[in-house]
């Protein structure tokens, strides 16, 4: 089969044949037709966030299972699926208290590059391929565990799919989990790519207003518009805290932070009202920090907390983001930005990294 791989942190993909096994006990072999372009594989592209190399990346996609291995139950040839970064191992501390997005086995995953008995599948003229987040899916095909998918519903495209299985349910989640009740609350999200997009949907679906968001690129900011935004701001042209102060005097009660950026953690917690509650959700470098004035969190009660996936237990997440898309409730097929064929996927990061709008999606089974 052909996949992408990263060879070295900081060059380019390098689209080529690998052997893929047949799935072991309890994994699933999936045809991917659709795989997000995602900041998150940016980063481990350029060295930013670290993982065994060489390596296929990938983990935000969906397609057909083509075979099934020993002891799978719940799939069969044919299933239409999500792939998801992580999976449960359900019996956990995390998976038992209902935090499933911060299993414990995803560990082994990350610090093995293997799937979740820590070996891989991959291989390339005979040597060790890893996978990415136990997913891999820059690829024609992609051997998963059985846990690391979920059924798509007819009537949801594989493009949909795909996204809902990252940005989609980081980003509505971060509103719906992390935040929850908003009704009629101020939200400010920082950065308008998949996930700050996202959370704008999450926090039209909540009833938040009003709903701002800061990005730097203005067709980025239009798109905001359109999906439920009340009100943008250009940080390349505003003061954005004087911007929200004018636009919700006292300051915001939410902010989402979707870039990973120390300056922009920082302006959004300047923005918040006393009392008020910072989502961090965009990944940064690793060892990076930001600063907090000290009196700031104890004289004024702000707060600042992390949320991984959207908090989200996608088990039962991304099945209620598809009802939702096919009730018409959650617009995704606007998301989606440009769509490009295997060979193009360094184009697809180029557009990433230069402020495109909407998610790039990777179509592995299209010619250029």
């Amino acid at each position: 089969m052909r996949a992408a791989l990263l060879e070295r942190f900081g060059a380019p993909l390098v689209v080529r044949g690998l052997d893929l096994d047949a799935p072991g006990p309890e994994e699933v072999l999936v045809r991917v037709e659709a795989a997000g372009v995602c900041h998150s594989d940016q980063h481990y592209l350029a060295g930013d966030l670290r993982c065994p190399l060489p390596v296929v990346p990938g983990h935000e996609g969906a397609g057909v299972v083509e075979a099934v291995g020993p002891g799978v139950t719940r799939f069969a040839v044919g299933d239409r699926v999500c792939l998801m970064w992580r999976p449960r191992c359900g019996h956990c501390r995390n998976c038992l208290v209902g935090r499933p997005a911060l299993c414990e086995a995803a560990g082994i995953m990350v610090g093995s590059g293997g799937l979740l008995d820590g070996t891989t599948r991959l291989h390339a003229d005979g040597a060790r391929v890893h996978h990415l987040l136990g997913v891999s899916c820059f690829a024609e095909y992609c051997v998963v565990s059985e846990r690391a998918v979920v059924p798509v519903p007819e009537g949801v495209p594989s493009e949909i799919a795909a996204i809902a299985g990252c940005a989609v349910i980081t980003g509505v989640g971060a509103v719906l989990n992390a935040i929850g009740r908003c009704a009629g609350e101020a939200i400010v999200i920082f950065g308008a790519g998949g996930v700050g997009l996202s959370a704008v949907l999450g926090a039209v679906l909540a009833g938040a207003n009003p709903i701002v968001v800061v990005d730097v690129v203005a067709e980025r900011l239009a798109m905001a518009e359109r999906l439920g935004a009340t009100h943008t701001v250009d940080a390349s042209r505003a003061d954005v805290a004087a911007a929200i102060q004018d636009i919700r005097p006292g300051g915001a009660e939410w902010a989402i932070e979707a870039i990973g950026r120390p300056a922009t953690l920082e302006t959004a917690i300047e923005v918040l009202r006393p009392g008020g509650t910072l989502v961090a959700v965009g990944l940064g470098k690793v060892g990076q920090t930001f600063n907090v004035p000290l009196n700031m969190l104890v004289q004024r009660e702000k707060k600042v907390i992390g949320s991984l996936y959207g908090s989200a237990n996608p088990l039962i997440d991304l099945p209620r983001l598809f009802e939702l898309y096919l009730a018409g409730r959650l617009p995704l097929d606007t998301l989606i930005g440009r769509r490009y064929p295997l060979d193009r996927i360094n184009e697809a990061f180029t557009d990433l990294t230069s402020g495109s709008v909407g998610r790039g999606v990777v179509m592995p089974g299209e010619t250029p």
